[in-house]
């Protein structure tokens, strides 16, 4: 006899349901409270908080956080943690940094602040950052799944090899000289006049990951392993395979902010963003994504 089939991931994600109906509620309630504390600031001091240019300048300042936030949903949902994200983008920005350095000129032309091979070097240095974000969290995966380590311990000690090749590679200073086609074109640079680069780049990052995370069956699964993880596997979803690709996802982003982050200020900030794992974890807790997994949103962690 037949019985009916089962979607992979289909009854834990009905079990979800009422707890992301919890998190949408949650989301709005974060709305209704800063849209109080603007209308606060607005009547304490109007004239130097209700501005375009002081909220263009949080935006930009957000942007970095944002990045980290959503691949931080993603991980959380799943019931896991990951607290190597601010040391993943120090190191990305490095070596991102230090290639670019290299390949756009010799060292006497960029320390004049000349870079005839920046058309190679930028590109090149990107791909570097991003690929140090990806093996970082590939790597982060691989110990979580392979080794059956808590993701606690794993990402903890992480935490500090990251920052640990961050300061051999550059014996502690920030790397200086780089291409400022960089932020010319990316940190500083808006769109239509008044629109950062930054702030697009991470707004179009949340929509898709949001999109991904309600829609698709990535999102699905991620639901359904957070909320049940043997539940999952009986309905024969590969729960070791997704976690390895949301800890990819997490590095990922990690060292996107951390080359938005060079290209806002043209040099790497090796001891700025230490703490940023704890404010990305709670970003996506104050927005309703619950740290036992299968509850969370991405509008939820974008608001937070």
């Amino acid at each position: 006899m037949t019985g009916p089939q089962t979607d992979p991931g289909q009854a834990p994600e009905q079990e979800a349901q009422p707890g992301r109906r919890l998190a949408g509620l949650s989301s709005v309630l974060i709305v209704g409270i800063l849209v109080f504390l603007v209308a606060v600031f607005t009547i304490l001091n109007g004239t130097a908080f209700l501005n375009f240019g002081n909220f263009v300048n949080i935006a930009v300042d957000a942007s970095v956080l944002l990045l980290l936030g959503v691949g931080m949903t993603f991980v959380i949902i799943t019931a896991g943690i990951d607290l190597s994200v601010g040391s993943v983008l120090v190191l990305s920005g490095v070596v991102g940094g230090q290639v670019m350095v290299a390949l756009s000129g010799t060292s006497e032309q960029v320390q004049s602040y000349q870079f005839p091979n920046q058309a190679i070097g930028i590109p090149a240095g990107v791909a570097a950052g991003l690929l140090t974000g990806l093996v970082f969290g590939l790597f982060n995966g691989l110990l979580i799944t392979r080794l059956k380590m808590p993701p606690f311990i794993v990402t903890l000690g992480t935490l500090g090899i990251g920052l640990g090749l961050a300061q051999i590679l550059t014996g502690g200073t920030d790397v200086r000289f780089v291409p400022t086609a960089i932020q010319s074109q990316i940190g500083t640079k808006e769109f239509f006049g008044f629109l950062p680069v930054p702030v697009v780049i991470s707004l179009v990052v949340a929509v898709i990951a949001g999109v991904v995370l309600a829609k698709c069956g990535f999102g699905r699964y991620t639901y359904a392993i957070g909320s049940n993880a043997d539940a999952a596997r009986r309905v024969g979803i590969d729960v070791d395979r997704h976690l390895l690709k949301v800890y990819a996802l997490s590095g990922l982003l990690a060292g996107l902010a951390g080359l938005l982050d060079l290209s806002r200020f043209n040099t790497t900030s090796i001891g700025a963003h230490t703490a940023d794992n704890l404010a990305s974890i709670s970003a996506v807790v104050i927005g309703g994504t619950s740290l036992f997994g299968g509850i969370g949103t991405i509008l939820g962690s974008v608001v937070g």
